[in-house]
């Protein structure tokens, strides 16, 4: 019965770790309540747009203006009759292009908003160019109100372009203009080889022109578009993440139908699209801001095309009468070694790290780690030499494990002789038990202090590898991006839970985490169930298939890391039992030590009086 108990010792830390990993899991997937009423909502969308095979999302601006036919007087008279003082501006259709090294941006003259947003050298799952911004899934506007009661919308007006350089810097300045010299500008200016874009939005003269006694809004909104292979495992990662409050970062649900919170200080706003980021930063910050994040992801499909649709309204101020507010976009890679280059504006902390040393130890040591390992070895080896390398730094606490299981083993006849002495009293039993681990200088909690110890590390990998830019579309064996799941046969059928694909790394996990289990529990197996004791055949068997089904969906990867992890943990187990333990000096060190007089601390001697007098009064029938 004692071996149970040392088996447990054994296990325990392992439980509490899948456990974690179970929760993370279920953290970053929809409840069962969330999928219903998105289900509920997503058929209210179809039934309104008649539409049974597939969900089709299209921008919703705030105030869209209708096409205006330039070519049509009528058309254009009643267009200068809406916008009023504004209607100075030609009025003329067409985009201007802003390019780099590693960005492609359209400007239009309608609006003088980005209407495309390429990251060049990228491309998604199905070798399309990764646009950010493309076929009108974002939208971004000024609301205000002119002193002639007009509310006008910056989407509904016409800019005048104008591109010029600034040492290798594109300039692109658009003016609404209501004459020659009094405008609003939105000023575009783009660095060779840079994600990031300088935008300012300004105005001149145009204080008897724009309501100062009433807002001024900015709004921005975009659908993200799908890139990845799995739209459901890339929504998980996709969320709107903002700073605030003087660096505090915060982030809307990823899986809730509706998320909105209203915030203040803002410093940057991010669109994340998981491994790319559509980020707002604005130097004078916005005091105060309404965020909203929609789920539009109901379920696994080919035929999906966004993931959420992202809002943002935020309250602008004038200055002296005037507009000016120093901004940055930046369109690019969810990636640390670019974001880092932003330190100023601190773009790296958009990146989902984990929360307190979890996140510092996946940021600050796997991630540079792993960078360095893959700069000069094949990125499926990296992971293999990276895991090789973290099992041997803990080998040491993997060893104080197996000495406690093998402490607890050799005190096993000691322990069955308590158990039967006193198998009709539970107190004196357990009196006497603790008593004896005492004076040996056991604790049978022992076992399980190593493998807790071991949690930020295995959170830390948990978090990196869905989330490490440097695993993308990198192919290792059969896996053809490791930051992806990897498929060696898809069903024709979908699995709840499991998906309609079968993963061969997943596979290998759970059956090394299958051996490691039975050379763990095997013995306990053969042994009668105690009452109240964890049933070890059940759970030898439950943690593997929760391995299977779990992480079937998630990046290759992490379960590469957790197949090669068990097989080190499995040779560093046979090593130490084998090899490093000799149970004869364990024995004869316990002996010494129950031999040498032991002082009872505080809790010990609390413990012990409680128990004491627990038994008195059991005893004597007294409460």
């Amino acid at each position: 019965m004692e071996e149970k108990k040392l088996d447990i010792n054994s296990i325990i830390g392992f439980v509490l770790i899948f456990g974690i990993l179970i929760f993370m899991f279920y953290q970053n997937q929809p409840t069962p309540e969330e999928l219903e009423a998105q289900k509920a909502e997503q058929e209210k969308i179809e039934a309104a747009a008649k539409q049974e095979e597939q969900v089709e999302v299209t921008p919703t601006p705030v105030q869209q203006a209708q096409s205006v036919d330039l070519n049509d007087s009528t058309a254009v008279a009643n267009y200068k009759s809406a916008v009023g003082a504004f209607g100075f501006t030609q009025a003329t259709e067409g985009t201007t292009k802003l390019e780099n090294e590693v960005l492609f941006l359209e400007v239009a003259n309608k609006g003088g908003q980005i209407i495309e947003a390429r990251v060049k050298n990228f491309v998604t799952y199905d070798s399309v160019p990764v646009y950010l911004v493309k076929d009108g899934n974002a939208n971004f506007a000024l609301n205000f109100s002119a002193n002639d009661n007009r509310v006008l919308n910056t989407a509904d007006l016409y800019f005048e372009p104008s591109l010029s350089k600034n040492g290798d810097n594109q300039v692109l300045s658009m003016k609404a203009k209501v004459a020659d010299n009094r405008f609003l500008e939105y000023r575009y200016e783009m660095k060779p080889n840079d994600y990031l874009v300088d935008f300012t939005i300004r105005s001149q003269g145009l204080n008897g022109v724009i309501n100062s006694t009433r807002p001024i809004t900015l709004n921005w909104e975009m659908n993200g578009i799908r890139h990845n292979k799995s739209v459901q495992y890339e929504n998980r990662y996709t969320r709107l993440t903002y700073n605030h409050e003087d660096g505090k970062i915060s982030k809307l649900s990823e899986s809730s139908d509706l998320d909105e919170e209203t915030e203040e200080d803002i410093k940057w706003l991010s669109y994340r699209q998981h491994f790319f980021s559509s980020i707002l930063a604005s130097d004078n910050h916005f005091k105060t801001a309404e965020l909203s994040s929609k789920n539009l992801v109901e379920e696994e499909g080919k035929d999906v095309m966004f993931t959420k649709a992202y809002s943002t309204k935020a309250p602008l101020e004038l200055q002296g009468g005037e507009l000016s507010q120093n901004m940055h976009w930046y369109y690019g890679p969810t990636d640390v070694k670019v974001l880092d280059d932003y330190k100023d504006l601190g773009l790296a902390d958009s990146i989902p790290f984990g929360w307190g040393i979890f996140g510092w130890i996946n940021r600050y040591i796997f991630t540079p780690f792993y960078g360095f390992l893959s700069s000069f070895l094949p990125f499926g080896i990296a992971i293999v030499v990276m895991t090789i390398l973290v099992r041997l730094a803990l080998s040491p606490v993997t060893y104080k494990s197996y000495l406690s299981q093998a402490k607890m083993k050799v005190l096993k006849p000691e322990i069955t002789e308590i158990n039967e002495k006193y198998k009709d009293n539970a107190m004196k039993k357990q009196q006497e038990t603790m008593k004896l681990y005492n004076k040996a200088g056991v604790s049978p909690m022992s076992g399980c202090i190593p493998a807790l110890m071991q949690l930020p590390i295995f959170y830390a990998l948990f978090m990196f590898f869905p989330t490490s830019f440097a695993l993308r579309q990198k192919p290792f064996l059969w896996a053809e991006d490791l930051s992806s799941y990897d498929t060696i046969f898809n069903l024709p059928f979908t699995i709840p839970f499991y998906g309609d694909h079968v993963s061969l790394f997943p596979i290998l996990a759970s059956v090394a985490i299958f051996f490691y289990m039975m050379m763990t529990t095997g013995q306990s197996m053969q042994m009668q169930q105690q009452p109240g004791m964890p049933n070890m055949k059940f759970i030898m068997y439950l943690s593997p298939i929760m391995m299977l089904f779990f992480f079937n969906n998630y990046a290759s990867g992490l379960s590469l890391y957790y197949f090669i992890s068990n097989l080190i943990t499995i040779f560093i187990m046979l090593a130490i039992k084998n090899y490093i333990l000799d149970e004869d000096k364990i024995h004869a060190q316990i002996q010494e030590n129950k031999k040498k007089p032991k002082k009872e601390n505080k809790f010990q001697r609390k413990m012990r009086e409680m128990m004491e007098q627990a038994e008195e009064q059991k005893r004597t029938g007294k409460r």
